[in-house]
């Protein structure tokens, strides 16, 4: 997808993200990291409890790769 194709309604904060997909946020981070999808610069919201939304990303391509996406079941501890 090529940033001119993206409208500023298509830019939202990694808990929008979510709530749209279901994929958690730290996948949603790991993938910007890993070069998958792209990060904006936030507006700098407020959340009410000092901190700033700060990373944007496009819905659109969250919702590409979400399709695909499968949660990997994780290990049990091992019993002491």
């Amino acid at each position: 997808m090529d940033v001119t194709e993206l409208y500023p309604d298509d830019l939202v904060y990694e808990h929008e993200a979510t709530a749209a997909t279901g994929v958690p946020g730290p996948v949603i981070r790991q993938w910007a990291r890993r070069g998958k999808i792209r990060r904006f610069e936030g507006d700098g919201r407020l959340t009410g409890q000092g901190h700033e939304y700060k990373t944007m990303y496009a819905l659109p391509e969250i919702q590409q790769r979400a399709a695909t996406y499968r949660p990997m079941p994780q290990r049990r501890p091992k019993a002491a």
